[in-house]
Formats: C-alpha cells, sequence, structure tokens
C-alpha cells in the first residue's frame, strides 16, 4: 500500500469526524502505518455537512490532503451526491442503505451497502452507526488490522467500550457477507 486516502461525509451529528479520528489513530498507533487525518464541518455543526478525510500510508505522507480518494464512506444523502464523483476509478464507495440511495452506480466503482443506522438501532444506539461503518471498512478494504481497530475503539471510548466494539463487530461482519457475495 503506497498511499490510501478516504473521506468519510455524513451530516454532523453522526460522529463522522470521530470516525476519521478513529480510523487515523488505528493506523498509526496501532498498526504502525503513518497517517494524517483532516476534517471538515459547517457552523452549525450537528445537522449541518461535515467530512474527515485521512491519509493512511505505510512510508511517510508528503501531502496530508486527499486529493483524489480511493474511499468514500457516505452516511448522508447528501454527502454521496457532493463526493461520489470525486472517487478515483477503481475506487470504493461504502454507503449507508438506510439514508443513501445511489442515482446511478458507475462501472469502475465498487458500491457497497451496509445498514450501519438500522444496525446501530438494533444494537441500542444509533450514535453507533459510525463504528459499524468503520467494521465494514476494516473488513471491506483491509487499510488497517482488525486489532488495530478493536484497539482504537477501545481507547476511544473507554467507558462505552462493550457497545463500540459490539457495533464494530457487527460491522465487520457485514463487510465480511458482502464480500463473500462477489
Amino acid at each position: 500500500m503506497a498511499r490510501y486516502e478516504v473521506r468519510i461525509a455524513g451530516f454532523g451529528g453522526q460522529g463522522v469526524v470521530t470516525a476519521g479520528y478513529v480510523l487515523g489513530q488505528s493506523a498509526c498507533l496501532f498498526d504502525g502505518k503513518n497517517a494524517t487525518m483532516t476534517q471538515s464541518y459547517g457552523p452549525e455543526a450537528r445537522g449541518g455537512a461535515c467530512r474527515s478525510e485521512a491519509v493512511i500510508s505505510d512510508t511517510a505522507i508528503d501531502f496530508p490532503k486527499v486529493v483524489k480518494p480511493g474511499l468514500l464512506v457516505a452516511m448522508s444523502q447528501e454527502a454521496y451526491l457532493l463526493y461520489h464523483e470525486d472517487v478515483k476509478e477503481g475506487g470504493t464507495i461504502i454507503l449507508d442503505e438506510d439514508l443513501v440511495s445511489p442515482s446511478e452506480e458507475k462501472k469502475n466503482i465498487k458500491y457497497y451497502k451496509i445498514p450501519a443506522t438500522r444496525t446501530a438501532e438494533a444494537l441500542g444506539n444509533r450514535i453507533v452507526a459510525n463504528v459499524v461503518m468503520l467494521g465494514s471498512v476494516v473488513s471491506l478494504t483491509r487499510m488497517v488490522s482488525e486489532e488495530a481497530m478493536k484497539k482504537a475503539v477501545e481507547a476511544r471510548w473507554p467507558r462505552f467500550s462493550e457497545l463500540n466494539l459490539k457495533a464494530l463487530k457487527k460491522g465487520m461482519a457485514l463487510g465480511r457477507q458482502l464480500l463473500e457475495k462477489e
């Protein structure tokens, strides 16, 4: 892996920025890779558009910004519409199928539909939909190891690690199921 560029987008309150932070932390602190993370959100915060971007690499990162994402994680329809055209050829889009309906799927992009919000609600708290998505990112891309992501989740939410680890495990299982169907 030379350089992996990731954009996670949705609306404020979904944990989009936190998901980017945890992804970068899992790569850097627990997988020994290099990572950068940037974030962008509107002044209205909760409910407004937001995104986080991570660059993950086995080698030094010479430019910390995402230029052409290889992965888009879309957690809202607005985010999908705004960013799906930016995904590089041969890239991947993982979307929350409960909140995002792609108008058309490009032939040179892999699409994975994850019921993140529904899964989080079944676990008892909609707020962990971002962690369900992180689990799917791990199993679908292998850009970070499962163990590294588990450690990052535990470090980020020590008081709520049980719920978040369940969400992560469900997301990983959903990703694996999609890979088995290919």
